[in-house]
């Protein structure tokens, strides 16, 4: 079972829309149960990063994701869902994040447009399954006014510039996010997920 998790925010249809339109089933639950048990997770977002975690402890999913994460299982943390990795963001002041990424969210550089919206590309930094079947400096679909910052910058799979070269994608294990949108992102953006879940999944076959 591929799981999308519902916190009472994020870009869930989308998301639903584009997993199937690759043929895959997905469930969308905020039930930790099902999350735990799931074969791969996408955790998708839109909205303020402290809010989100506000949902996540309400529902009882902050320590569920923690271990999920933790075990190595497939999880894929979109836009909102790669910022809450970190330890922290300084989006509406300090808010303390997942923590399971050392590093800071910080507000894109004053003098530029925010948010960041639109099309852009994204150099690829490290060869990785994510990126199969996708050309380097491919164009994503983004929508975010702040931006990760990893202590470690080897887990940065993909920058983007803008103002300065930012992290678009962050690998680690089976861990991937994203700060753009793959299902708003046009057949690359389906490639995105399609390459995630076959990755998760082991096999077509499992389809």
């Amino acid at each position: 079972m591929i799981a999308i998790i519902d916190y009472g925010a994020g870009n869930l249809r989308s998301v639903v829309n584009a997993i199937s339109r690759l043929g895959y089933q997905a469930r969308v639950t905020s039930s930790p149960q099902e999350m735990l048990a799931a074969q791969a997770v996408i955790l998708p977002g839109v909205g303020a990063a402290a809010d989100t975690m506000t949902n996540l402890q309400t529902l009882g999913l902050v320590d569920p994701i923690r271990h999920f994460i933790a075990e190595n299982h497939p999880f894929f943390g979109v836009c909102i869902g790669l910022q809450i990795l970190f330890s922290g963001t300084e989006e509406g002041g300090w808010h303390e994040c997942l923590g399971i990424i050392p590093g800071v969210v910080r507000r894109l550089p004053p003098g530029l447009k925010i948010p960041h919206m639109g099309w852009n590309q994204v150099k690829q930094k490290i060869s990785h399954p994510i990126f199969d079947g996708i050309p380097d400096e491919a164009n994503f679909y983004f929508v975010h006014s702040y931006y990760v910052e990893p202590e470690d910058k080897s887990l940065v799979a993909g920058e983007t510039e803008y103002g300065s070269s930012i992290c678009s994608v962050m690998a680690k294990g089976n861990l991937i996010a994203t700060q753009f949108h793959p299902e708003k992102s046009g057949e690359v953006g389906l490639r995105i997920y399609d390459n995630f879940i076959k990755s998760a999944l082991g096999a077509k076959e499992n389809r």
